[in-house]
């Protein structure tokens, strides 16, 4: 069901395709993006991030490792409706190993909500220092299994008690321990736990500096938080690097491009 003040997905591409006659370059990703409702967007990216030349690993992550259960079923609901395939099975066909059984894992929109309970956190958290300790395939699958099953609440304890069983923070032992996409998977749902705004923060901060202005990972943030919490991303984004977002942005890209991305920027929040 589509909530009201959302156009359906048959309007959505009936605009969709006026917009792409007309527009060019990554002003046409922007307004295109613009025009679908939000699980048809996360939808949209995550068909392109798979269907591409080659796996935009990144984008699977950033969307997948962020997405609360609702969000992911109505997600899969437009993935089928717009492209007549099963998410699922697209994952599994276009990915491999532990960072595959992860997407698996998150994909299936079963995260547990609201539960807290301290012993259990106890006893997650000595799996988790084994599992960066021994690093075998099944230390792994339990490593994931904590990391993408467990409320954030409860994951909030888990963090805790692994700071005091090995003295470590548990996002630089997961960096010592393991590497590739599993390994930024993994980050990026402990990230998201603790601060979710910040997480994107961070992200928006890589692709503008570290990559040279990804304009992908730019849109698509920005997009897909524009009605959820993009104001707070500003403000983390601002707090953590000394610059605001506008200013970055305004550095980078020009012309009705930047103008767009400053509009998605500013929302309802007054100046830049």
């Amino acid at each position: 069901m589509v909530p009201s003040g959302w156009m359906t997905w048959e309007q959505a591409e009936d605009l969709v395709g006026d917009l792409k006659e007309q527009l060019s370059h990554h002003f046409k990703e922007v307004m295109v993006g613009l025009m679908y409702p939000p699980p048809s967007y996360d939808a949209h990216e995550l068909w392109h991030a798979m269907k591409g030349v080659g796996i935009d690993e990144n984008c699977l992550i950033d969307i997948l490792a962020s997405r609360t259960n609702g969000e992911i079923f109505q997600m899969r609901e437009a993935y089928c409706l717009q492209y007549s395939n099963n998410l699922q099975e697209d994952i599994y066909s276009e990915t491999s190993g532990h960072f595959r059984d992860a997407l698996m894992n998150l994909v299936q929109g079963t995260r547990e909500e609201g539960y807290t309970d301290p012993v259990t956190a106890a006893q997650d958290a000595m799996v988790l220092w084994e599992a960066c300790q021994q690093k075998t395939g099944e230390h792994k699958t339990m490593l994931q299994m904590i990391l993408c099953n467990k409320s954030y609440q409860q994951l909030w304890l888990v963090f805790q008690e692994f700071q005091n069983i090995s003295g470590q923070d548990i996002v630089d032992a997961i960096n010592e321990c393991y590497d590739g996409y599993f390994q930024e998977l993994l980050v990026a749902i402990v990230l998201c736990v603790r601060d979710k705004p910040g997480y994107f923060a961070y992200r928006l901060y890589s692709a503008i500096h570290d990559l040279g202005f990804h304009n992908k990972t730019i849109i698509r943030i920005l997009i897909a938080r524009s009605e959820i919490d993009l104001l707070t991303i500003r403000k983390r984004y601002k707090e953590r690097y000394g610059k605001s977002l506008f200013h970055d942005i305004k550095n980078f890209a020009s012309g009705h491009y930047e103008k767009a991305l400053l509009s998605i920027c500013a929302g309802d929040a007054g100046d830049y």
